[in-house]
């Protein structure tokens, strides 16, 4: 089987909806439609005018107007803007404004592309709360979950070989079973959790994923009913000419949305390792689980971590037990070499998968809480309840400082307040972060994307998508195509080796050379 290397990226719905004192909460997409306005970036396609604020505020509680109004606005993947500062992109999905970082190598460059994502967007609510009546005020949070049976996506994105994804979505035992039973256990490093159950899941006092109790079948194209564990759509973004030819997207809509920089590390360092894994023939079928659906609702019900759910043999583990079985043999693939030209930092991945494990395994939750998302909320809330004898897990009280959690707002964010004072392990630096909300990634397509988009300006650029970007040419009309087939390459090392610059007949202002429009992506 063709290996590649593991390239990230991801696509992280955003909890927003926009409170009023006279209408109360007003819907999501009026919120969504006004922090999109305050996001600086080029039309993915120019051919929606709902740009601006007053188009927002124009459909909003103090109009008849709604989402699918005369502004063409379609509520599913709508204004997306890339931005030339960072190469991701902002849009709408489902009156959620949806945050994506560029494609980077290496999960330490996750977390800094995820976390300078979040401060971008709690910029714009800042920006556009300043722009709302008195008593008005967005909300942002990084979550998953309403509480009240809603549900939306954090979407984490790995590069694979073409016959590595056929061999997953196309249904293949067990390659496909191995991945589900992966993801499954690995809710106690990618879950923020949640007080109570939604769905109709029986009512639990906290739980591990808030994404658990939505899943409801193995496989499926559909991302927003009926959740599949595992997501089949082949939207690869890496063209339709040769250089992407053996490349495929693997689109993983299963973990919760987490703001840990440890969890968040470990969910894209150790899906690369898996998936590295996978390609290269490991296969281990003992990890396959009877029923991986009601193992998910039995693990993740239990943060006490001591249930167990039966494996295909018929064995019964812990989802601790079932993680320590994956670690085993990524422990014999990175000493084996084979992980490193594929994985950045597989080394350190695997050991800080292996630490944390130790310390689950012996429920040293004081120490588990500055690195997992769900045992840092979950020892905040019980904190809370034990002040105060009036207070229940189910309390109004307590599903407040639960969403309150993943707010974005440094002055309301119980994880901000949490990080502030240093109970939250850091992975990427102040700088680092900073610098990803300015720069692109340098080993990625995304430096050349990003450095064309500011040397050509919104003016000459007639559409942007991940792979290609189509200019506007002198000739009314006319358009020429620059395509980004292969997300390795056209890094700016690349680019340093070439010296042919851009077309100088296109409609922005002069441009200093990018080299050769990557014919080969």
């Amino acid at each position: 089987m063709k290996r590649v290397d593991k390239l990230l990226g991801a696509d992280v719905e955003l909890g927003n909806f926009m409170q009023q004192p006279v209408h109360g909460t007003i819907g999501n997409d009026y919120a969504a439609r006004a922090l999109l306005a305050e996001i600086d970036g080029i039309p993915g396609r120019d051919t929606s005018p709902a740009y601006a604020y007053d188009r927002y505020y124009a459909g909003s509680a103090h109009s008849s107007a709604g989402p699918g109004d005369s502004n063409g606005y379609n509520p599913q993947d709508w204004g997306r803007k890339f931005l030339d500062t960072t190469g991701g992109c902002f849009y709408i999905d489902l009156g959620h404004l949806e945050a994506c970082i560029p494609e980077v190598r290496s999960a330490h460059d996750f977390v800094a592309a995820h976390h300078a994502n979040l401060r971008l967007a709690r910029g714009a609510c800042e920006s556009a709360n300043e722009k709302l009546l008195p008593g008005e005020q967005i909300v942002v949070m990084a979550n998953n979950s309403d509480r009240m049976n809603n549900s939306w996506g954090g979407h984490l994105n790995v590069l694979v070989s073409r016959d590595l994804w056929a061999q997953v979505c196309g249904r293949m035992y067990p390659t496909l079973f191995v991945m589900v039973a992966f993801q499954v256990s690995f809710i106690l490093f990618s879950g923020q959790g949640k007080a109570g159950a939604e769905n109709g899941q029986p009512w639990v006092p906290f739980q591990i994923s808030q994404r658990g109790d939505f899943f409801e079948c193995i496989t499926g194209l559909q991302t927003t009913h009926s959740r599949p564990l595992c997501n089949t759509r082949d939207e690869a973004h890496v063209g339709n000419g040769a250089a992407g030819a053996d490349l495929a997207r693997m689109h993983i809509i299963f973990h919760d949305t987490t703001l840990t920089h440890v969890s968040n590390y470990l969910k894209a360092g150790v899906t690369q390792l898996v998936l590295a894994m996978l390609e290269a023939g490991w296969c281990d079928t003992e990890t396959v689980l009877e029923d991986p659906l009601s193992a998910l609702k039995v693990w993740g019900h239990d943060p006490d971590l001591g249930s167990t759910a039966a494996l295909f043999d018929g064995r019964r583990v812990t989802a601790v037990e079932h993680q320590c079985m994956f670690v085993s043999a990524a422990r014999k693939f990175v000493e084996s070499g084979e992980a490193e030209p594929f994985v950045p930092e597989a080394q350190a991945i695997l050991e800080l998968w292996e630490d944390t494990l130790v310390k689950l395994e012996l429920r040293d939750f004081k120490a588990l809480a500055p690195r997992l998302d769900w045992v840092m909320k979950k020892n905040l809330l019980e904190r809370m309840i034990s002040r105060n004898p009036d207070l229940q897990w189910d309390s109004p009280a307590i599903r407040a400082a639960d969403l309150l959690f993943a707010s974005l707002d440094p002055k309301e964010g119980l994880y901000w307040a949490v990080e502030a004072a240093g109970g939250a392990e850091r992975i990427a630096t102040q700088g680092e972060i900073l610098r990803a909300m300015r720069e692109p990634p340098v080993d990625t397509r995304a430096w050349s994307r990003t450095t064309l988009l500011r040397q050509v300006g919104r003016h000459g650029i007639e559409s942007v998508n991940w792979d290609e970007i189509r200019l506007r040419i002198s000739t009314p009309g006319d358009t020429g195509t620059i395509r980004f087939d292969d997300p390795r390459r056209s890094t700016r090392a690349d680019m340093a080796r070439r010296a042919e610059p851009v077309p100088e007949n296109t409609a922005a202002h002069p441009l200093e050379p990018i080299t050769h429009l990557l014919e080969e992506g």
